[in-house]
């Protein structure tokens, strides 16, 4: 009988120590590894930039929860696109992105990996026509975020996935907002699901790390050996760390998802908000298509403040509860101006975002004192 997700959290691929019988899995703090004559491996360990077995254990959880095969972990979210992006293009291929794209997946594409020859067309995912008008043949992959970043767009991935493979394409989902709890790409249709484990996997704000997670297994291998031949593994701590957050994403997004949505219903209402940007409103243009393809909406919340962008930055600076930070995802809600600060490398592109946008990380704190310090700062 297949488990929950909920108790493949806590138990893939973290029996108990076979060793000592420890209920947590260890923390293999080692760079080599002891062997039984030359080439004599001991359970296939040897260095730990190649492999480390509290990574494995982390990276067998999140494979499982993802319905993949196999994981393979990074050493921060950008890191896990970069591979991902290096080992399904070359030179002179074309991709598609989200015409509102993380500003970090915009600069490596625009900056990085256009000057090494790829072509990319910014599209508004959730168009499919628009998607269909911009694949050529040279189109390797389509690079999709659902929700997106900041702005909460939503694509259909069964849509997309049906595009790719008539383009002899891939799909690409980057999950990050959505979590394995909330939505599974790979069922969907996706190629790759791409996280950054920074955010909601890990859940509490205190460890960097990505992971990129595919079906196909000759895919997988050459995902595990771009990490292994470029050096971007996470260490072990970090992995710990991350896969300590894993074991409870189930509640938390639960709590998460709840707030943000007692949060974007009160910000509907308020005079000195424009528009509010969140997949759980009736409203919201992809509404429908998230509520068939996720189990709940999300805790990310962006709205438009109606005095402008000054107010949005001094809105960003005035609440107590809410920390004026970059990144998301953990149990502290934060606040930030995207265009002064994650997208600010989007600024005079097609993908820039509102001058006048706020973006919220709702975390878990109890939702009536999170409302009283929004309510505050907008007065």
């Amino acid at each position: 009988m297949a488990h929950g997700f909920e108790t493949r959290a806590i138990h893939a691929g973290q029996e108990p120590d076979p060793h000592t019988g420890a209920v947590i899995t260890p923390i293999y703090q080692t760079s080599t590894f002891a062997q039984d004559g030359v080439g004599g491996l001991r359970a296939g360990y040897e260095y730990s930039r190649t492999a480390n077995p509290t990574r494995t254990a982390f990276e067998e959880c999140l494979a499982s929860l993802e319905g993949g095969a196999r994981a393979v972990a990074y050493s921060s979210g950008m890191a896990a696109s970069d591979a991902v992006l290096r080992v399904l293009t070359e030179p002179g291929a074309h991709i598609v992105i989200p015409d509102d794209a993380y500003g970090g997946t915009f600069r490596l594409v625009d900056k990085v990996l256009a000057h090494w020859g790829i072509d990319y067309t910014p599209v508004r995912l959730s168009d499919l026509d628009a998607v269909r008008a911009a694949l050529t043949d040279k189109t390797s992959l389509i690079w999709c975020e659902t929700p997106t970043n900041p702005l909460l767009g939503i694509a259909d991935l069964t849509g997309l996935a049906g595009l790719a493979r008539s383009a002899g394409a891939k799909l690409v989902v980057d999950n990050t907002f959505a979590t394995p709890y909330l939505q599974s790409p790979l069922e969907l249709g996706a190629d790759v699901v791409v996280h950054s484990t920074t955010k909601y996997l890990g859940g509490h704000s205190d460890v960097v790390g990505g992971a990129a997670i595919t079906g196909d297994e000759e895919l997988a291998e050459q995902l595990f050996f771009m990490r292994n031949a470029a050096g971007s593994a996470p260490g072990p701590f970090d992995s710990w760390l991350t896969l300590r957050g894993v074991k409870t994403l189930a509640v938390r997004m639960e709590r998460h998802c709840a707030n943000a949505e007692e949060i974007a219903r009160l910000l509907v209402d308020h005079p000195k908000v424009g528009t509010v940007y969140y997949p759980g409103l009736p409203g919201h243009p992809g509404h429908e298509i998230a509520a068939k393809q996720m189990r709940a909406f999300g805790a990310m919340v962006s709205f438009t403040h109606v005095d402008g962008a000054e107010a949005a930055r001094e809105l960003c600076g005035r609440t107590k509860l809410f920390t004026l930070a970059e990144s998301l995802g953990g149990i502290e809600s934060l606040i930030e101006h995207p265009a002064a600060m994650t997208h600010a490398s989007v600024s005079g592109s097609a993908l820039e975002v509102p001058a006048d946008l706020v973006r919220l990380s709702v975390g878990i704190e109890r939702v009536e004192d999170l409302v009283e310090d929004l309510h505050s700062a907008l007065r």
